[in-house]
């Protein structure tokens, strides 16, 4: 079987194996996120290997939310997920809630109980963990095992009509307490929570463990390929035996790949939501969280998160990816679709004292010298700009080449000028530069009479736009595990700069999520949140240049 689409992995290679051999007609894939937080650039890679599988061999694709604790999950997580995988491309075939199906998985566990294979415990969940055993001993029976059929079963019909308390009452699966994998030593299976759930209100206080209702719901949906993250591969023996002993009609097979991890990246939900409760950031979408409605506020495409997440692949065992990677596919992406502009981002005011006062006038300027199927705009030009601060020094150190006491350059789209003069304020601060220009060297001219080589962005003063600019660098200084205060301890207290500064007149138009790229300073995405018709805000996508190679 030829295939394209995403390369080729051993997940790949399994479906096209199973296509071949007739050992399924069409497979069915799942992305089924808990609604407990907001998705990140890990589950990006995910959905794109579910949903892009699935489209290459015309199959399915189900958006499930895995919604069996109530004590975290909101509708609030729910719509945000929905429009995470819309935002990335993605259409599902089937939306379906875990909680849809709390009757089902109800009876297939009296199913157990009537087999044997389940029963009422007594124990405080810290007995359980007591007695659960180690890798090098085994566990030790509960009391409770023993108990009768019908006892159990009365007992659990009791923890559905909510007669015991949290935590009171616990129904495990009766497997083995000595197996080598602790996960088959009588797992608990449902648990007593009176808790307001966001989809069933309060139908249910009884809830079951994510680890029995997941095979149920890949069952239940007719999921052929069940695709999860390495972390569940010991889970793998309790996930048949659910499916085989609850007499599943339909038998999904799951399949584990490593996980993504990011240098610098923080990829736990708990940790991120953390941040979020602690203000340590500017809420789940702040541009510098991993997440996916961070990173769209920040200025990635989803074309560069689906190019990124192709391109890491899909292993069997954990690795680290560099950060500057996903770097690279955006500045891929957007070095032919963004209109190249300047801003200035750290003004310095210039007087060119030999232009005409009151005179103004527009040059020509490409909008992407490597897409010339993007045009050109016309930018004004008059007496007065304003150039980077960083453009200017008075006494420069040797290979210097913009602008200082008697040095020329040019002004992109514009003149050569020199500096002549300038004046200090009372702190001694330069504030403004004295230049004069030639006007046989306007750009496009032809002029050849002497080079200069230092080439300065700026904006005409008359008529720049006021925009704050927002500056980004890691939010994690290194990637060592801790947890609570010490994890919050480590963030970069230089993450967020926010600058004021000035664009170009046509740029007073843009909209929220319009990018572009700044000479010199990188790609900026116009800030959705803070953006007002008052002020542009504008965040910093990425640098112009990495050192990263793919």
């Amino acid at each position: 079987m030829e295939t394209k689409g995403i390369p080729s992995n051993f997940i790949k290679n399994i479906v096209i194996e199973d296509l071949e051999s007739g050992k399924v007609s069409q497979i069915v894939t799942r992305f089924p996120p808990e609604p407990n937080g907001y998705l990140h650039i890990g589950h990006a890679k995910s959905i794109c290997l579910n949903f892009e599988l699935a489209d290459e061999f015309k199959g399915l694709t189900n958006l499930r939310f895995d919604d069996t604790n109530p004590v975290k999950e909101d509708t609030e997580y729910v719509e945000s997920i929905k429009a995470d995988v819309a935002w990335l491309g993605f259409e599902w075939d089937g939306l379906f809630f875990a909680s849809d199906y709390f009757e089902e998985m109800y009876n297939r566990a009296v199913v157990l109980i009537k087999k044997g294979l389940a029963y009422v415990d007594d124990q405080t969940a810290e007995q359980i963990r007591e007695t659960r055993g180690t890798l090098t001993e085994p566990g030790k029976e509960s009391p409770s095992r023993s108990r009768s059929v019908e006892e159990n079963l009365d007992l659990f019909a009791r923890m559905r009509a909510g007669e015991f308390k949290d935590g009171e009452r616990v129904l495990r699966a009766k497997i083995d307490m000595g197996s080598p994998n602790i996960n088959m030593r009588d797992p608990v299976i449902y648990r007593v929570v009176h808790a307001h759930h966001h989809n069933t209100g309060d139908t249910w206080c009884i809830y079951p463990m994510y680890a029995f209702a997941h095979p149920l719901e890949d069952a239940i949906e007719g999921v052929t390929h069940s695709i999860c993250t390495l972390e569940f591969e010991d889970q793998r023996p309790f996930y048949d035996w659910v499916i085989r002993e609850c007499e599943m009609p339909n038998v999904p097979r799951q399949y584990e790949f490593a996980r993504l991890n990011l240098t610098n990246t923080v990829m736990s939900k708990r940790k991120l939501k953390l941040l979020v409760d602690e203000q340590a950031v500017d809420g789940w979408d702040d541009p510098r969280m991993p997440t996916i409605s961070g990173l769209r506020r920040r200025g990635y495409t989803p074309e560069a998160i689906r190019a990124f997440a192709r391109e890491i692949g899909v292993a069997k065992s954990n690795s680290t990816v560099d950060a500057r990677m996903l770097d690279h596919f955006i500045r891929e992406d957007l070095k032919l679709k963004a209109l190249r502009t300047m801003g200035v981002l750290n003004p310095l005011k210039v007087v060119i004292t030999n232009y005409p006062e009151g005179q103004t006038e527009l040059l020509e300027a490409e909008n992407n010298s490597e897409n010339p199927e993007m045009g050109s705009r016309q930018i004004s030009f008059s007496r007065e700009i304003y150039i980077e601060r960083d453009d200017f020094m008075e006494n420069p150190p040797n290979k210097y080449f913009r602008l200082f006491p008697g040095n020329e350059v040019r002004l992109k789209h514009a003149y050569f000028i020199k500096c002549h003069d300038f004046i200090k304020d009372a702190e001694g601060n330069v504030v403004e530069l004295h230049c004069t220009y030639d006007p046989e060297t306007k750009s496009g001219s032809g002029f050849t009479g002497r080079k200069v080589k230092g080439t300065i962005h700026w904006v005409d003063a008359s008529s720049a736009v006021p925009a704050e600019f927002r500056l980004y660098e890691p939010l994690i200084l290194d990637n060592e595990g801790e947890d609570g205060a010490s994890f919050l301890e480590n963030l970069n207290p230089n993450s967020l700069e926010i600058v004021q500064g000035f664009v170009e007149d046509n740029m007073k138009t843009a909209q929220p999520h319009d990018k572009f790229q700044f000479f010199r300073h990188g790609y900026f995405n116009v800030d959705p949140k803070y953006t007002t018709p008052e002020k542009l805000v504008f965040n910093l996508i990425v640098s112009l240049k990495s050192s990263f190679e793919i």
